[in-house]
Order: structure tokens, then C-alpha cells, then sequence
């Protein structure tokens, strides 16, 4: 691990500046919560000047019962509990509780390199950016993980934002979970608990709006273990999609242009669905796009070298699908939520 020595090195750190809060929200993580455990024990970075808090959010597994082992064994391990089960407010009361300069955001549904604190110090430091990170490295234990892992990439199933380019450097827009000093965070209020989803999109949105920036490497190395069933992914993509809304309609900006995307898909087949059995041409503009998506959709799952069986890619196929069509929907709900709605 290369550090920059301006910035810090073993001879210099001082808890005073340089002491990290790891803050992890966690909710039935019993599959995912020892190897993430696991990967911060393994930091390289001092665990005199390190603390990990993880906030529960009521979970009704093992979950808390394996932290407590660890608990037993490394005294900078904290555990919290979540009441309201947010991942906002896990989050705000991890941040309350923190004692460290810096806030360093992880998941459990992740494992991280073993210079990743120290990654993100050196470039909050070296960048002066408000926000650091690294992009989002999506990997699969199971098959069907796998190929989901693998939509990932793809800019059909994301848009291709630039936290999905894993060989990406410069400033944008988001990062994958996020580095902060822990006096940014309290300056922006934290995070916004009305918002029970995009809490990153808000926090970037106001970052960038009070004049911050936010710096993404791919020093800073990650590994994200997404949804494991159709089901899951549904769920999750269509509540992204539906909280979207709330962060446009808060911050009076519009999505970018991937995001409209699946919201117009969706509305269409809505629409050309209840005119078809009125009008043979919505019949056939309906079957020619479809057509055309399923083309698209087929070209570039088969050209995702990561799905690496026919089978694989078929199955590319049908996630695909999912993401838009459940991105679509909860976009088009959340419209429909938020008209009204008052920030």
C-alpha cells in the first residue's frame, strides 16, 4: 500500500486528527455480517485509533448475537440499536455516537480491501474532496447472484454511471457508500430521515449544492454481494425508483436522462397495453417496440462476458427486464406519491 506521506504516516498518526468511526447499518445479516466483521478487523489501518459501530435495525436473526461474539473479542467494536430500522437513521445515530475525524461508510452486504479506511483518509485528504469513495465492484456467490453481479456492468441494465466503471478516477456525482470528515456531515445535517431510500443521492445532491465535491478511485476497493433473488431485486430496484422522485422533487432538479429512461418504458406498455384491445396500430407499435427491446436486451447480455454460460445469459435477459420494469414502476408510483408532497 503506497500512502501519501504528507497526509499521514504510522509515525505521525495522532487519534486528535486522524481517529475513523466505521459506521455499518445492519438489518438480518446473519449470511453476510461475519465476513464483512472480517474485512474491517483486517484493515490495515491502527485499531487503537479505529472504532466500528453497528447499528441493528431490530433484526430477527443471528445477526446481533454474532456481533456480540465479536464484541467479546475486540473492544473497538460497538453495537447500537435502530428502533425505526432505516438505514437513514441507523446511519444519523451512528454518526451522533461516532467519536472519529472522520466517518467512514460501510455495508454488509460488502467486503473491502485491507487499505480501504486508509484509502479513503489518504484521498479525502489528497483531494479535499467532501466525499470519497470507490466504485461499486458487484460480485456473486450464488448463480443466479452471479448473473445479477453481472447487470452491473452493463450499461443497458444502469445507464453506465460512472461508479459502475471500476477503472474510473475523477470527480462525480456519487460514490459507492462514501468517505467523509464527520464535521461535513454534521455542516449538511446528516442525513435526511424522511427519506427512507437514496439517502446517497440526497446527501451527494446537497455536497454538490453547497459548493462540495465528490472524488471517486479505484484505489479505494470493494466488493458488493447484490440481491440474490428476482424477488429482492424487484423490490429493491423498484423502491430506488420511487424514492428518486422524492430526491428530484426536493432538490427541484431533474433526473439524468438514464433515469427517465424505465419511467418511460414502463408508462408505455401501460398505456399501449389499454389502447390495444381498442386500436389495431397501438397493437402493432406496442409488439415493435417490444421487439426492439428484447433485440437490444438480448445483444448486450450476450455480449456481457460475465455471464458466461447460454444459460447465464438468458437469464441476463430477464434481470435486465427487471431492473427497468421495477425502476419504471417506482418511478411512476412515486410520481404519483410526491405530487402533492411538501419538503
Amino acid at each position: 500500500m503506497t500512502i501519501n506521506k504528507n497526509v499521514f504516516n504510522g509515525d505521525n498518526l495522532k487519534m486528535s486528527n486522524i481517529a475513523v468511526s466505521v459506521i455499518i447499518p445492519v438489518r438480518n445479516e446473519e449470511n453476510y455480517i461475519e465476513h464483512c466483521i472480517d474485512s474491517v478487523i483486517a484493515q490495515d489501518f491502527p485499531k487503537k485509533d479505529l472504532e466500528l459501530i453497528l447499528v441493528d435495525g431490530l433484526s430477527c436473526d443471528r445477526t446481533a448475537e454474532i456481533i456480540r461474539k465479536y464484541m467479546k473479542k475486540y473492544d473497538f467494536i460497538k453495537l447500537l440499536s435502530n428502533p425505526r430500522k432505516t438505514v437513514q437513521c441507523a446511519l444519523n445515530i451512528g454518526i451522533k455516537n461516532a467519536v472519529g475525524t472522520y466517518i467512514v461508510r460501510m455495508d454488509a452486504h460488502s467486503e473491502y480491501a485491507t487499505d480501504y479506511v486508509s484509502k479513503c483518509i489518504e484521498y479525502l485528504e489528497k483531494t479535499k474532496a467532501q466525499n470519497v469513495g470507490g466504485p461499486m465492484v458487484a460480485q456473486g456467490k450464488t448463480n443466479l447472484q452471479k448473473v445479477i453481479a453481472a447487470a452491473y456492468e452493463s450499461p443497458f441494465a444502469l445507464g453506465g454511471g460512472k461508479f459502475h466503471d471500476e477503472n474510473f478516477e475523477g470527480y462525480a456525482d456519487t460514490v459507492y457508500l462514501g468517505s467523509f470528515k464527520k464535521s461535513t456531515l454534521e455542516k449538511l445535517e446528516v442525513y435526511d430521515e424522511r427519506l427512507p431510500c437514496n439517502e446517497d443521492d440526497d446527501l451527494n445532491f446537497r455536497i454538490i449544492e453547497n459548493g462540495g465535491k465528490i472524488f471517486i478511485t479505484p484505489q479505494i476497493k470493494s466488493i458488493y454481494y447484490p440481491r440474490s433473488s428476482y424477488k429482492d431485486l424487484f423490490k429493491q430496484y423498484f423502491k430506488y425508483g420511487f424514492w428518486k422522485v422524492a430526491v428530484i422533487k426536493k432538490h427541484k432538479k431533474p433526473a439524468r436522462l438514464s433515469h427517465l429512461v424505465p419511467v418511460s418504458f414502463a408508462l408505455f406498455i401501460i398505456l399501449f397495453l389499454a389502447l390495444s384491445p381498442f386500436w389495431a396500430i397501438s397493437r402493432k407499435i406496442l409488439l415493435s417496440v417490444l421487439v426492439l427491446y428484447l433485440f437490444l436486451d438480448t445483444y448486450y447480455s450476450f455480449k456481457n462476458e460475465r455471464a458466461s454460460s447460454i444459460a447465464n445469459k438468458f437469464r441476463l435477459v430477464f434481470v435486465h427486464f427487471i431492473l427497468h420494469i421495477s425502476y419504471g414502476l417506482g418511478f411512476l408510483a412515486g410520481i404519483f406519491k410526491f405530487l402533492t408532497f411538501k419538503f
